[in-house]
């Protein structure tokens, strides 16, 4: 190992992230104290940092905030997106340029920094969110320790090689540790003014595998009147389709899709071959993608935002989408039998496919956007028109 020199720490530094290269940036701690192993992104969202915190898909990552200004709504315990708990299924650790904001919101019960100490989220501010975003662009998503300690104590030297020493996503599946561990019912709403989150009364029965589920995935199609059964990323086709489901979903999630595929992906294969509608999201659209024959890679950067835009090429819309993933199908492993639905307008990336002949489709982003816009929303509907045929 190459001998690093590490600079002196600054007065008042009580936090830091040492990347695995030994770049070290020194700030403010904030939330839980002690230390978190991940790679690390940036989300561009102006908005939903409780929602983009509590994302599964974000496990085993550490959060870079580009907005600056983070905490002035607070937090409460209606916008948690993930089904149950802390930081163990959802991000690490979060980083801002300034200090998070007192809050001022009547919806807030806590401030941001004292819900990242009960959920155990180490946090960072006062560092240069702009350049540690450009390192990331140029340089690609890296793995780093972030650490906190009141008193500024920090041994730099092992955070590095820490940080130096963790494999990364790659081959990683982190589905299992983010599911449900037993089947249960869903019939809660998108939330309304001002009665909240409606109980809703579904037609169409719908399971969905839980690979790391949002919970507005589940409210928007709720609301669109469907019957919701949520069952383990493990559970077999055989016990899908003893359900008898008018649809199934693929939900979102963290990880490899092609380690979690090593036992979804067959599985799949199956629901796609018994005619049923089958609705992918997010991790969901990439391991549809292995079933169907393509192939998924790792990204740079990854796609992290509410303020993507899209292109459905089958009616030439563009929408402005939510985004949160690290891997990528690969388009030019598509068989013949899919079509290639949605194109990401950044890199030209794929956003979505569908089956020729079934009625099976999936997209990369999340229609539910949570946060972000409600461009998306259409493709519960579609989903729902499938099941209706």
């Amino acid at each position: 190992m190459t001998q690093t020199s590490f600079p002196a720490l600054l007065p008042g530094c009580t936090g830091v992230l040492a990347l695995a290269d030994g770049t070290i940036f020194q700030g403010i701690g904030v939330g839980a104290t002690g230390a978190a192993l991940g790679e690390v992104v940036f989300n561009t969202a102006m908005t939903g940092y409780q929602e983009i915190l509590t994302d599964p898909s974000y496990m085993s990552q550490i959060l870079a905030f580009t907005f600056p200004h983070v905490g002035n709504t607070g937090t409460n315990v209606e916008d948690i997106e993930q089904m149950g708990g802390g930081s163990d299924t959802s991000a690490r650790g979060a980083i801002f340029r300034d200090l998070p904001t007192d809050p001022a919101n009547w919806r807030s019960d806590a401030s941001l920094d004292v819900w990242m100490k009960r959920r155990g989220v180490v946090g960072l501010s006062g560092i240069d969110t702009r350049a540690l975003t450009q390192r990331i662009r140029d340089h690609g998503a890296p793995h780093a320790v972030i650490a906190h300690d009141p008193e500024g104590r920090f041994d730099l030297e092992a955070l590095v090689a820490q940080a130096r020493g963790w494999t990364g996503l790659v081959g990683l599946d982190l589905a299992k540790p983010a599911s449900t561990l037993q089947a249960f019912e869903w019939d809660e709403g998108l939330w309304e003014w001002p009665e909240g989150h409606p109980k809703t009364h579904g037609r169409k029965s719908v399971v969905v595998l839980d690979y790391g589920v949002k919970r507005n995935i589940l409210r928007a199609l709720a609301s669109t009147g469907a019957k919701i059964t949520v069952v383990p990323a493990t559970t077999t086709a055989e016990e899908v389709l003893a359900r008898n489901p008018d649809g199934i979903v693929l939900s979102n999630g963290p990880g490899d899709p092609a380690a979690t595929g090593d036992y979804a992906v067959p599985e799949i294969r199956k629901l796609v071959d018994s005619g049923k509608p089958v609705f992918g999201i997010c991790l969901g659209h990439q391991m549809l993608a292995l079933a169907l024959g393509g192939k998924t890679v790792k990204m740079e950067q990854g796609h992290h935002g509410a303020n993507h835009p899209v292109k459905d090429l089958t009616t030439g819309k563009v929408e402005i989408v939510s985004m949160n993933h690290g891997f990528t199908v690969d388009r030019d492993s598509l068989p013949d039998a899919v079509v290639e639905t949605h194109v990401s307008l950044f890199d030209g990336t794929n956003c979505g496919i569908q089956l020729k002949d079934r009625p099976v489709f999936s997209v990369q982003h999340h229609p539910e956007a949570s946060p972000g816009p409600t461009d998306s929303l259409y493709l519960f509907d579609r989903f729902q028109a499938l099941m209706d045929a």
